[in-house]
């Protein structure tokens, strides 16, 4: 049976040292290349041929979610795990559109590492409990901000303040804008977010986005 050829990109030489030790009794799994950045990520993928690189996404210069990006681009039939201690579903959610097969937090038990890594030269899609929990909660939240109407729910007052703030303003530039205190403006932003029951202002920006409240 052919070897998982598996090249590993992490900024901190003792992980990857680590990751080695753990899969060195692996006898299908064969780590053929390792690198610190994006651009030495690159020429190990060019030159080893691959078939999953393991990258942490915070890496010097240009991102893991940058490389993933490049790597779905360039090189499609190698297949990318993100392996990493950021379990934002922000992180995840963009590892996913830029065309990672799995991710995984750094704290992962080794069996479920090298499970993981089977699973992805097999085709299929892998996340461990944690992260799929992020991903299910990302999704309804998206889902429910889909169903809010602000423009039936908001006042007048609040979409323009909605719309400001959703535009880059500060509470002081809004407060000059409409001629009202700052602490006018932070008690309808207050409001906006009880009404529409979210929960911080990314999803204020987020909701003037989905409803067309500004435009991009």
């Amino acid at each position: 049976m052919d070897k998982i050829k598996i090249v590993l990109v992490d900024d901190h030489k003792m992980f990857r040292d680590g990751i080695k030790s753990v899969l060195s009794d692996e006898s299908n799994i064969d780590i053929c290349g390792e690198s610190g950045d994006f651009e030495e990520a690159i020429i190990q993928i060019k030159n080893k041929n691959p078939n999953i690189v393991i990258t942490d996404i915070t890496l010097p210069g240009k991102s893991g979610i940058e490389l993933c990006k490049t790597i779905n681009t360039q090189f499609p039939n190698v297949k990318v795990l993100i392996l990493s201690m950021h379990k934002d579903s922000e992180f995840i959610m963009n590892c996913l559109k830029n065309g990672a097969m799995g991710y995984l937090p750094k704290d992962t038990g080794h069996e479920e590492l090298i499970f993981a890594i089977n699973k992805i030269q097999q085709g299929e899609i892998y996340f461990n409990h944690e992260i799929s929990q992020n991903i299910i909660k990302e999704y309804k939240a998206n889902e429910n901000l889909d169903k809010l109407e602000p423009q039936t729910i908001l006042s007048k007052r609040e979409l323009e303040i909605l719309k400001l703030y959703a535009e880059g303003f500060t509470n002081s530039e809004i407060a000059q804008s409409l001629y009202i205190s700052v602490r006018t403006v932070e008690s309808h932003k207050t409001h906006i977010l009880q009404k529409l029951n979210l929960k911080s202002n990314v999803d204020l920006i987020k909701i003037a986005i989905k409803h067309k409240i500004i435009k991009l």
